[in-house]
């Protein structure tokens, strides 16, 4: 019998953690088995999952007292994936493994089942690229997990479904063929959008504006009565944006490996997220949060879009602590434990009726009312939080003659191309999968130079809607995604007064 020290992880936020799992055994006259280094309950009840594994996967342990000591001990550590690392110490302590300590190699993470099956866990990507990092040979891991793992290049990832698999692995290293998968940019290409542009009937001038947010990564706010189609043209928008680079797919699958959302038997997201919040959410569940804070609606729509419908009905802390992640595209979560920093770089499509009723000014239909009750509800929406949406478009009612017309318009694949276009224009000026949306002041004054009358026209502008020194730079920041999207090199006096445009329709 002997100490064993077996490699393994906790997580916390997005990032995977080192933890060294101390096995020590000593005969006794009954079994014993305590779990020390600030577990939680979960982990707690490993030791009856994993001694009756051990007992059903036909060894014996007699009768032991066994002290695991899950290093270091002032991190807290959740969930149950500590399972098979500690049945593997344990073992190991029994003399039941090889003496020339191959697991030393590897990080080992999974739980098991009573009868010594593996189930699933949760951030496998994350504590792949961590093993990469600590320069490990591999990850031993869940079969179920294995593929996601396997998009870290440059580690062996060895998929186990038993307890026993694991065991003849470390008996005889060959027994297992490392898993490895080869990330193809096939895997990005869209499929065919839920609703395409082509069936959206009229807004000609609302599907030019999210043409141009999507080709420059803007925020937009639509306002309009109720069926004027507000909803149907923030779905549409996801098939107009460009499909994932590697890198983005990476940072997504992580973000949502580790909140547990990742579909069972996918090992990657293909696709951009399209998050839809119900307004009755909390600020935390909106945010991320929690005593070790997981993220948040804003972080899983990170690298895709999120969609806020009915935007004056969520709660005004909610509305409020959207401010960093809009503006800093992170957010940053403070606890006892120290702070944690999310990712949440989307788009923000936000949608509202001018009014209560939502007819205000509606061609047909009369809006109930008050004054009051309009300024009322339209001040749910703070000045510095209408600051940081780019675009403010108005979405009127349809006409019967637009909602039966029987013209095609564009679809999105053709919409999409011209996007993609833009983009690359934005991905060669900064050097980067970065778009115009998230350019820094000096990259303004580098890349926008306006002449005397462009300087003028703008001056007006924001000396009329008494514009703050942030909304100045979003009109020009989406002056030069009109300008991409119009093959130009420069921003003139019509792409700056076609974003001063965007900027004045729903402003107050």
């Amino acid at each position: 019998m002997a100490l064993s020290n077996i490699q393994s992880i906790a997580l916390l936020g997005l990032d995977a953690i080192p933890v060294h799992v101390e096995v020590d055994i000593a005969k006794s006259d009954k079994q014993s088995l305590v779990i020390v280094g600030l577990p939680d309950a979960v982990v707690k009840e490993s030791k009856d999952r994993v001694l009756t594994a051990i007992k059903n996967s036909g060894y014996q342990t007699g009768n032991i007292s066994c002290i695991v000591n899950l290093a270091p001990g002032d991190l807290k550590k959740e969930g149950a994936l500590y399972d098979l690392p500690i049945a593997i110490g344990l073992l190991q302590s029994l003399g039941l493994l090889n003496e020339n300590k191959i697991y030393e190699d590897y990080l080992i993470v999974g739980e098991l089942s009573l009868s010594g099956e593996t189930r699933p866990i949760h951030g496998a990507l994350a504590i792949a690229m961590l093993a990469r990092t600590l320069g490990k040979k591999g990850i031993i891991l869940p079969s179920t997990n294995a593929n996601e793992a396997a998009t870290v290049p440059d580690i062996d990832v060895i998929a186990i479904h038993n307890l026993n698999e694991a065991v003849n692995f470390f008996k005889n290293p060959h027994s297992i063929v490392p898993l490895t998968a080869k990330i193809s940019s096939d895997l990005f290409k869209n499929a065919t959008p839920s609703v395409d542009f082509a069936d959206v009937k009229g807004q000609l001038h609302v599907k030019r504006a999210l043409e141009i947010a999507a080709a420059g990564g803007h925020n937009v706010i639509l306002s309009g009565p109720p069926g004027s189609g507000k909803t149907m043209l923030a779905k549409a928008l996801i098939g107009i944006v460009p499909e994932f680079t590697v890198e983005e797919a990476l940072e997504t699958t992580k973000i949502h490996s580790i909140a547990g959302i990742l579909p069972t038997g996918k090992s990657l997201v293909t696709e951009r997220p399209f998050r839809s919040p119900h307004h009755t959410i909390s600020y935390a569940g909106l945010i991320g949060g929690g005593t070790f804070p997981k993220p948040g609606e804003v972080s899983l729509a990170h690298n895709g879009i999120l969609f806020l419908d009915e935007l004056p009905e969520f709660s005004r802390m909610a509305l409020e602590v959207l401010r960093q992640p809009l503006e800093d595209r992170k957010v940053t979560i403070s606890r006892a434990k120290g702070s944690f920093t999310f990712p949440t770089s989307f788009m923000c499509i936000a949608a509202m009726n001018p009014c209560p009723c939502g007819y205000l000014g509606h061609p047909d239909k009369r809006c109930s009312d008050s004054q009051i009750m309009i300024d009322r509800y339209q001040n749910k929406i703070s000045g510095p939080l209408r600051d940081r949406i780019d675009m403010h478009i108005e979405v009127p009612a349809l006409r019967y003659r637009e909602m039966t017309q029987n013209s095609v318009g564009e679809s999105s694949l053709t919409v999409r191309n011209r996007v993609k276009t833009a983009r690359s224009k934005q991905y060669k000026r900064f050097k980067g999968v970065k778009t115009n949306a998230q350019m820094s002041s000096s990259e303004i004054k580098e890349f926008i130079i306006l002449d005397s009358d462009s300087e003028e026209i703008l001056r007006q502008a924001v000396d009329v809607m008494g514009m703050s020194a942030r909304g100045c730079s979003r009109i020009l920041r989406v002056a030069r995604t009109i300008a991409d999207l119009n093959g130009d090199d420069h921003v003139n006096q019509e792409h700056l007064m076609e974003a001063i445009n965007y900027r004045m329709n729903t402003s107050r």
